[in-house]
């Protein structure tokens, strides 16, 4: 009762509850109960929940540390200090960040994949008109810190011809600070239009074209300007690090006026106005909410740089050690695929006779890891290599099967390397293989437990003789369909490699879609990054029905449902309320291809959802079906025919004749109408060659 009469205000206090809300008051002085929990949460208002430990700070004393600060135990037995950090930089104490970086294995990986010495990255061309001419055209994904939308399209505005263009964009781009970049690009095409407040913040704000970027520039400013000491101006820098607002503004007065006591000159007395010194002073208070040492940033350039000139001069082993770090990540592997693919470099299925447990390249292109494929451990892995260097390249999946022993495959992991193509490399289609692979494995094992016994066979057979009589025949039927394989690669893998379901769908897609689920995704890399598609906004999206879970709603006990739409970068949820949830059920099929209409809702933590107002098949949106003849005498001669061939794909897509020598357009009558979607998507039409039909589609109202 308490609790709920507490006003769901942000930074609200029980002291202010009690005089907003007049029945919290009053339960306050009428209960005994109430008044002492009340006067009790108010003693403990606003004091520490919990400790908390820095991810990777680490205390470093000359002698024990216990001897310099009280230490207690973490809940994962950890050793941590009770001081907070301000209070261990306070007795003098070294704390030192030592953050892991996944950059750093990528980098190195990618190195060694291109024959690259160890000490290569270090000893690179760091000033490579290449390497930043890639940069400012905004292709930077994979590049480490330049890789969001926001910092491609700074990057592209900016067009760094330099490393200190990176590392100041680097420190831009933040909260706070994005508000210079306008003022930082417009000093860098024009010097002309720097102002500076007065001649001696030139030579400091003149490498970041007037603006004020890092605090070492803050440092010098002090220094110069009103004398400040390289210590009392580090005093300064640490004050803005911490952000301690009171303590920049306590110095304001030593700073223009200067403090005697302490050596502190003071601007006036260096010549410079009072006004533009308290401007000056004003503008470095302002920065100090955002403070970042350019070190810091250097530090974050060169790492920058490095994974550029890799993906500039090696982007197959780039792209290849990028896609390794991020393989439990299937929105990130998706995303560094679409951008492989983009730059030429093929997708390979993983192999069993050509890869390993990571992505690589396998001739100038990327072969998938196996460690990708679900339910295949390291081990697994690592047993199939050392055998295929032992014995070599697996000649059958029953040569697999017998060379492996059952703690190293079992049935699962079979089924997913077929299911993924890992075993494509051996005779038989997938199909086939998952016909036979069961009976297969029981054979073999059979085999391996006769051999312990010692039996033989009745004729004595030699070990190559004895396994072609053992090994399984594949029956005579064709491979699954299309989209078949395509379903057990994203099953397996958890994407789609050797194609995508809706690639025959694209036209039809981008007449129709107002937006992807590129526009609803935020970015993983970026501080506060939002949607591109704006709150509220009115948009049609297209794609594969991928989950749906049903609900009952509490209030009205009516059913509604959650939905992932999928296309080809990634997926959106979709919520269907109640009042539209009837209608559309019928169209809520397992891999349904559906567009959506709907209005964007933006989220402050996630991706942004739809909500949906409408669902429409792909089917259902009209098109016509073009067939090309030579001239009109071969569509004369083929006309009777080319009607009985029509007949099972009856529907109501238009056909249209197109004579190509006379240029002639001749449109069927409705009733020769077909579904020309299924038509030229069956491999049984054989009436007329696939080059010679066309689909126009049609668009949808938005």
């Amino acid at each position: 009762m308490v609790a709920k009469a507490i006003p769901m205000e942000l930074g609200i206090t029980i002291e202010k509850a009690l005089k907003e809300n007049p029945e919290l008051k009053a339960l306050y002085d009428s209960d005994e109960q109430a008044e002492n929990l009340i006067d009790m949460s108010m003693r403990l208002e606003g004091l520490p929940r919990h400790t908390s430990m820095h991810a990777a700070g680490v205390l470093i004393s000359p002698e024990a540390v216990d001897e310099y600060v009280p230490l207690s135990r973490a809940s994962d037995g950890t050793i941590t200090t009770q001081y907070t950090m301000t209070t261990l930089e306070e007795l003098g104490l070294l704390k030192m960040d030592f953050l892991g970086l996944r950059t750093l294995t990528v980098i190195q990986n990618a190195a060694h994949m291109a024959g690259l010495a160890d000490d290569t990255m270090m000893d690179i061309d760091y000033d490579d008109k290449k390497v930043f001419e890639m940069i400012g055209t905004g292709k930077t994904e994979g590049v480490f810190q330049l890789e969001s939308p926001g910092m491609r399209q700074f990057m592209k505005e900016l067009k760094p011809q330099n490393m200190e263009d990176v590392i100041a964009g680097i420190s831009l781009y933040r909260p706070g600070p994005m508000d210079f970049i306008p003022k930082y690009i417009a000093g860098k095409n024009n010097r002309d239009s720097i102002v500076y407040d007065c001649p001696q913040l030139e030579p400091i704000l003149a490498p970041t074209y007037g603006c004020i970027v890092y605090q070492e520039q803050v440092m010098q400013i002090v220094r110069n300007l009103a004398g400040y000491s390289f210590g009392r101006s580090d005093l300064v820098r640490r004050a803005m690090a911490k952000k301690k607002t009171k303590v920049m503004e306590a110095e304001r007065k030593n700073f223009v006026y200067g403090n005697e006591a302490e050596g502190v000159k003071g601007c006036v007395a260096n010549g410079i106005d009072e006004a533009v010194a308290n401007k000056i002073y004003d503008e470095m208070i302002d920065f100090a909410k955002y403070a970042f040492n350019k070190s810091h940033a250097a530090a974050y350039a060169v790492v920058s740089y490095q994974t550029a000139y890799l993906k500039c001069y090696y982007p197959v082993e780039f792209m290849a050690a990028l896609l390794t770090s991020v393989k439990d990540n299937t929105t990130k592997v998706i995303s560094y695929i679409m951008s492989s693919k983009s730059l030429g470099i093929d997708i390979l299925p993983p192999d069993v006779n050509e890869g390993y447990s990571r992505f690589h390249v396998a001739g100038g292109a990327i072969r998938f890891g196996m460690s990708a494929i679900k339910g295949v451990g390291e081990p697994v892995i690592e047993a199939i290599v050392a055998e295929r260097k032992r014995g070599g390249k697996f000649e059958s999946m029953y040569d697999f099967m017998k060379r492996l022993t059952s703690k190293e495959i079992n049935r699962h992991t079979i089924e997913n390397f077929i299911k993924a193509g890992a075993l494509d490399s051996m005779p038989g289609n997938r199909r086939q293989k998952m016909m036979v692979y069961d009976s297969m494995l029981d054979s073999v094992n059979r085999e391996k437990k006769d051999a312990i016994a010692g039996q033989m066979s009745l004729f004595d057979m030699g070990d190559e003789e004895l396994d072609k009589a053992n090994e399984i025949k594949y029956p005579d039927i064709e491979e699954f369909g299309k989209e078949e394989l395509l379903g057990f690669e994203k099953e397996v893998l958890g994407i789609y490699i050797s194609g995508h379901p809706l690639n025959d769908y694209t036209e039809l897609m981008d007449k129709n879609c107002t937006r992807s689920s590129l526009d609803f995704m935020v970015s993983e890399d970026e501080d506060n990054s939002s949607a591109k598609v704006a709150d509220g906004e009115s948009v049609v999206i297209g794609g594969m029905l991928s989950d749906k879970k049903v609900k009952v709603t509490k209030k009205t006990n009516k059913l509604m449902a959650y939905i992932q739409i999928e296309d080809l970068y990634g997926t959106v949820e979709v919520t269907i309320f109640p009042r539209d949830y009837e209608r559309l059920k019928p169209l809520l099929e397992d891999d349904a291809k559906v567009f959506v209409k709907g209005r964007a809702q933006n989220s402050e933590n996630g991706a942004a959802k739809l909500i949906c107002q409408d669902i429409i098949p792909f089917d259902m949106i009209p098109c016509e079906l073009w067939i090309r003849f030579e001239d009109l005498d071969e569509f004369a001669s083929k006309e009777q025919e080319l009607y009985k061939n029509l007949l099972p794909y009856d529907g109501k897509d238009m056909v249209c004749i197109y004579a190509a020598k006379e240029k002639q357009i001749k449109r069927l009558p409705r009733s020769r109408g077909v579904d020309a979607r299924r038509l030229v998507r069956d491999e049984n039409f054989k009436f007329m060659p696939k080059e010679a039909l066309a689909i126009r589609e049609k668009s949808i109202e938005k």
